[in-house]
This record gives structure tokens, sequence and C-alpha cells, in this order.
């Protein structure tokens, strides 16, 4: 049954607006912390079997028909906890809740991340098996993407991630197959594969093609020179060793990339002078994320806390949000989660602005029609208003679509008081 928010849940909702960031209890277990269902799936493409990781969103029900964006991130067994922990804490106001699948490449990573065969490396033997990034990205393409989606709630918005190897397959998928995803991350990526192969590759695609609705973020470790901590990000381009060409690739890109504007892509590099390669997974998901999802976060949100503010004004923000994030997703959103519409409409019965209380219940019913909640909530406002006739025809409404007999005992004790 839901609970009338009071006064203190008042306060809780506002401090909630105002921080951006919705969260919701993970069901109490053993364990502290227990993150992605474990799943495979048997790849023709590759000739073997898969490991995946899933996720799902604190707001999933499996009797929902909502569905999720999805991000997709390499090495998922090891850097799936990061993401998770990320989504946990900011999702909702700085990013829209996702599912999130973990693809494992603890076995044949550089097989499947790398784009072309070499057999050396800077000079030295290369014996591991590589080369195989066309196979890979076509089994994600043809086999995991269609595994996921006719098996988890997800939509056609997707974002890639990857660290390294993985942050050169990602930027390879961009080239190579923009249309798979809406985002992209690439995190240290290592460039200087096989002489600069895709980075070659990059120059003439950034500048022949258009990315228009694609966002890359890229991020750069404090490692620019294994043996000589006198080269800095100051200098760096200017060193022409071996030991510079990783870091040198990564800048090169930006550079390639930013010199291009005409080919529209939504791009942020970072560099991160205080971390190594091995660290900078877990500052670069979150500010990568944070990045590509900018446009997401809520705007003018201390007019929703402010009693001048004109109903037509909050009208025509939540109007212009949710056109906003139909331009980004392709498709209709809700632009507020039903919790926040639901509690603003109570507060502003609370504060006596019955037409902006009706205004959010109104909303709650338009961008979610079939929630009982919302019609019960409408008939508050109308309880409110002394309109009992009102009211008993949204609790009827609200007893149709969920069948709780909470509905039904509502309206008899109306129709006796």
């Amino acid at each position: 049954m839901k609970t009338k928010p009071n006064s203190l849940n008042i306060g809780k909702l506002m401090l909630v607006v105002i921080s951006l960031v919705f969260q919701q209890s993970r069901a109490q277990t053993e364990y502290l912390y227990q993150i992605g269902k474990k799943d495979s799936i048997y790849s023709k493409i590759l000739n073997e079997n898969r490991d995946i990781y899933i996720q799902l969103p604190d707001s999933y029900k499996s009797d929902s028909q909502e569905k999720y964006p999805v991000i997709f991130i390499l090495d998922g067994d090891v850097l799936m906890p990061t993401l998770v922990n990320t989504h946990d804490y900011y999702s909702g106001g700085f990013m829209p809740e996702m599912v999130i699948v973990g693809i494992s490449n603890s076995e044949n990573r550089t097989r499947d991340l790398t784009p072309s065969k070499i057999t050396t490396k800077y000079g030295m033997p290369f014996y591991e098996e590589n080369g195989e990034a066309v196979n890979f990205l076509k089994f994600i393409e043809t086999e995991l993407i269609p595994y996921v989606e006719q098996h988890y709630p997800v939509t056609n918005y997707r974002t890639l991630i990857g660290h390294s190897y993985g942050g050169l397959f990602t930027i390879f998928t961009l080239i190579n197959k923009p249309e798979l995803f809406a985002n992209y991350v690439s995190i240290d990526p290592s460039l200087d594969w096989d002489d600069q192969m895709v980075l070659k590759q990059a120059e003439k695609v950034f500048k022949e093609k258009s990315f228009e609705g694609k966002a890359l973020y890229v991020s750069l470790s404090g490692q620019l020179h294994m043996q000589n901590q006198e080269v800095t990000i100051d200098n760096v381009m200017e060193d022409t060793s071996d030991y510079t060409l990783f870091a040198r690739s990564n800048i090169m890109l930006s550079r390639i990339i930013e010199e291009s504007p005409e080919n529209n892509l939504s791009f942020k590099w970072q560099f991160y002078p205080n971390d190594l390669h091995g660290t900078i997974p877990q500052p670069s998901i979150k500010d990568g994320m944070i990045s590509l999802f900018t446009w997401f976060q809520m705007e003018n949100t201390d007019k929703f806390n402010a009693p001048d503010t004109p109903k037509d004004e909050l009208k025509n923000m939540i109007e212009f949000r949710a056109n906003k994030l139909e331009n980004h997703f392709g498709y209709s959103v809700p632009p507020f989660p039903e919790d926040l519409l639901n509690g603003l409409g109570y507060m502003n019965i609370d504060m006596h602005q019955l037409d902006k209380s009706k205004l959010y219940f109104e909303l709650a019913i338009k961008y979610y029609p079939k929630s009982a909640n919302a019609y019960d909530s409408m008939a508050d406002y109308y309880l409110a208003t002394n309109n009992k006739k009102k009211a008993l025809q949204m609790l009827a409404l609200a007893y149709q679509l969920s069948g709780n007999t909470y509905y039904k005992e509502r309206m008899q004790k109306l129709k006796i008081n």
C-alpha cells in the first residue's frame, strides 16, 4: 500500500530534487554488496561459450513492461563492480537508470579486442593470438545484442565501455559500426597497436563521416613515459621514442577529432596525471558516464521548490524536458520518475497550491497511464477540493487497473461518509 508523504517525507523528497540522485535500497541478503547475475551465450561466430553478467536497475519489476537503456562493458568480470557502483550513486539525476551487461574477456582477450594481426611488438616477438576484433564485433552485433534484447528489458539506446585493449576496441567499433552504440567510453586505449593502425583509420574517418548523435569520452593516464619522469603532458609530443607512443597516440586522436568539428561528434578528452594504467578505469567510468549524460540532468530544480513559480512555467519546463529526452533517446520517456511527480503533487496540496498539485498528478497519469497509484493520488487531489464524485471515479480507475482491494475499500468508505 502506498504511504502518503508527510512533512518529513516532503523534506526528504526535496533533498532528492536538489541533489538529483534517486536511489532505492537493495534487497537485503547475507552479502553486504552483490552484483551481476551470471549468464552465458554460445557464439557460433567465436565457436565458444561467452560469459556475461547482468545487473538490472533497482526499480525493475518483473511484471512491468518498462525497458531501459543498456550499457555493455568489456572486461565486465573486472570492471563491472565499478560501473554498478557509479550507476547506483548517480542514476536518476545524472544519468538514466540502465541495464548493465558485463562481457567477460578473461579468455582470448587479446585475440578478440585487437583489430589486426601482429607477430612483433616494439621489436620483440609477440606470440599471443590476436587480430580478431572483426569477429568479436560481429559476435556483439549479431549474437550478443539480439540475445540481450530478447531476454532482458532493454531499449536500443546503448553505451559501450572499454579499457586498454578494450578502449582500442571501443574506438574501432565507433569507426566501423557507429550505429551500434550511442555512446562510447574509451579508457586509456591502446592506440599504439600495430603502428597506430586504428589511429590512422580514425584520421580519415573523422574527416569524412558525420557522427551526429554519437558521443565519445577518452581518458589518458599519467604514465606518459615508463622510464623518464621528466616527460610531462606539456612535452610528451616532442618525444619520438617507443616509450611514449602509447600516450602520443591517445593525444593525437583527441587532436584529430577536435580539428574536424564537421564530424559532429560530441567529444570529451580527459587527462589523469595521478593515475596509472591500472587505476584509471575507476575515475574514468565515473567522469565518462556523467559527461556522456550531461544532457540528462534536470534543469531549474530550484523553481520546483519555489512556491512563487507559476504553474504554466512548471508545465513548460516539464514538457521541455520530455522533448529533450525523446530527442536524445529516440523514443518517448517520462521526464520525471512517478514518485517525484507524485511527491510534488502532495507537497503542493500541503502548500495549498491545488492548481499545481493537479498539474503534477495529471502529468503522472499522462506519463504513467497504467499506474493505479497515479489515479489514487488524483483522487486525493479531488478530495482536497471536496469533489467526492471525481475522487470515486479516480479510485474506480485505480481498482480497474490493479484489482487491488485497497482502492475498493477506499471507495466504500467514501460512499458511506
